[in-house]
């Protein structure tokens, strides 16, 4: 028992933090869980037609999980990006990213 309690006590330093914040995730599940679709299609998306399709898959997937990240609908926000950005100012792109539409939605 002992030796169990110096174990302990030794990564104290280490846990602290977590203890002190409830907000800090123990582990990366939920980073590993949003990683997940890409890793399963990967074979899928190696055939996107050319480097600028990767590109651009890349980057959608990294909004799309954005969104998830933050508690917004990704298919809605993507919706309403895709009705308003053919007319949008190429300087104002940043009044699209979800939690703008977030809070216009609320």
């Amino acid at each position: 028992m002992a030796q169990a309690i110096r174990y302990a006590l030794g990564r104290m330093p280490k846990a602290r933090p977590y203890l002190d914040n409830g907000a800090l995730e123990l582990d990366n599940n939920p980073a590993e869980r949003a990683m997940k679709p890409v890793a399963i299609g990967r074979k899928n998306w190696m055939f996107a037609g050319s480097e600028g399709g990767r590109k651009a898959m890349a980057i959608a997937f990294t909004l799309i999980e954005t969104a998830k990240l933050n508690g917004i609908d990704s298919q809605a926000w993507l919706t309403w990006v895709l009705g308003r950005i053919a007319d949008h100012k190429i300087n104002r792109l940043d009044e699209l990213i979800p939690w703008r539409y977030a809070a216009q939605a609320a």
